[in-house]
């Protein structure tokens, strides 16, 4: 008897709900425990999912992501900006940079080549948000580390785009003196960025007036699926970040649209297995084979971005004075690596092809480690802030 589709993904969803109550047992965020249950039915533990249904499902990982970040944008209200200002920028800056910095200059320090330090560097200013914004949301976290988390890691990802534009770039110039345009290689994340932000503005614009039309729940929904879909795919067809375009999306309907609260309670309802599907499928992709192959990089990496995140988002908190608890605990949740980071290392790994299995492996194993461990340090954390209820 054959195995079909539907089969393996009722599969991941019964394995994914059981590991997320289980995880309980020991204190930990469902999220852990959907990447866990996903890990032993995967490919490379008990083989119970083949590996080509693993990589079948891309499309459920876009969907999340482009949910996720259009979740991430309702929370940009005019008034919350206001009020914190340019804070969560400069927090965003200084902890990719931080992160970029440490890893960049140990690297060299222990003898590895610049052009590798660089492009690893670069990678490590990435933060994957899934992971930790399932978390606040789970726990219903709330304050000043919470609200600055969800602009950070919203940020985060055009920050970590610009630094590996210019890694790059100096890569280039490096390896092909004079053959290679330094200003373009430069100017194309920005241009990317850019574009992504005003074609998600413009989205979010034209997202209101269907609704002005459309009152019940049921339409509504259908909508909004529709412009998520949309936004993602048009963001996949134009080189565009899809992340930042959905975020901006969110963004513009949640400041020009009454309509906006109701609308992300409707997400809220269909969400839910869609985000275990990407969690699980993220668990079932991680190779623990690879494991023993990242040697004294691999271990340098994981360790050294970490402190560069904390350290870096601290330094961004003292400069714009934020709260105590944001400039003791918001570095330990922004730990988790995913998505950004994996495919920046496939074009790294073009970038300098010498290298190419080194860096996939490091930044495999790290996203292994960190998207295991980050979920529970970011719960550890916002209960040292005070803003998870202890219930």
């Amino acid at each position: 008897m054959e195995l079909t589709t539907l089969f393996y993904l009722a599969l991941l969803l019964f394995t994914g709900l059981a590991f997320g109550r289980l995880v309980k047992l020991v204190k930990l965020p469902n999220v852990t425990g959907y990447l866990i249950g996903g890990l032993l039915i995967g490919p490379y533990c008990l083989k119970l999912l083949p590996g080509e249904f693993v990589t079948n499902m891309e499309l459920v990982s876009e969907m999340a992501l482009a949910f996720i970040a259009f979740t991430i944008g309702s929370e940009f209200k005019l008034s919350y900006l206001k009020k914190v200002g340019l804070t969560p920028i400069v927090i965003a800056f200084f902890e990719a940079l931080a992160a970029t910095i440490v890893v960049a200059l140990v690297l060299i320090l222990f003898g590895f080549d610049v052009e590798l330090a660089l492009l690893l560097g670069a990678i490590a200013s990435a933060t994957a948000p899934a992971a930790t914004i399932m978390v606040v949301r789970q726990y219903n976290a709330k304050g000043p580390v919470t609200e600055t988390l969800l602009s950070v890691v919203a940020l985060d990802d055009a920050v970590a785009l610009i630094a590996f534009g210019f890694a790059s770039a100096a890569v280039n110039s490096m390896q092909n003196p004079g053959q290679t345009s330094l200003v373009m290689a430069l100017l194309s994340p920005v241009l990317e960025i850019i574009g992504s932000i005003l074609l998600g503005f413009v989205l979010g614009l034209v997202f209101k007036f269907p609704l002005r039309y459309f009152k019940k729940d049921s339409n509504r929904l259908i909508i909004t699926v529709g412009f998520v879909f949309l936004g993602s795919a048009l963001a996949t067809m134009l080189g565009l970040s899809s992340l930042l375009l959905c975020m901006c999306m969110g963004a513009m309907l949640t400041n020009t649209s009454s309509a906006a609260p109701s609308i992300m309670r409707l997400v809220d309802t269909i969400t839910p297995p869609i985000f275990l599907l990407f969690f699980a499928t993220s668990g079932a992709e991680l190779n623990i084979t690879i494991l023993p192959s990242i040697g004294l990089v691999g271990i340098l990496y994981v360790i050294c971005r970490v402190v560069g995140k904390v350290a870096g988002a601290s330094a961004g908190a003292i400069l714009m004075k934020a709260p105590d608890t944001t400039k003791k605990y918001l570095g330990f949740t922004l730990i988790p690596q995913a998505g950004v980071a994996i495919g920046l290392s496939l074009i790294a790994s073009q970038s300098i092809p010498a290298y190419g299995q080194t860096i996939r492996a490091v930044v495999l194993c790290g996203t292994l480690i960190y998207e295991l461990i980050g979920p529970a340090v970011t719960k550890v954390a916002l209960q040292k802030a005070g803003e998870i209820a202890k219930a």
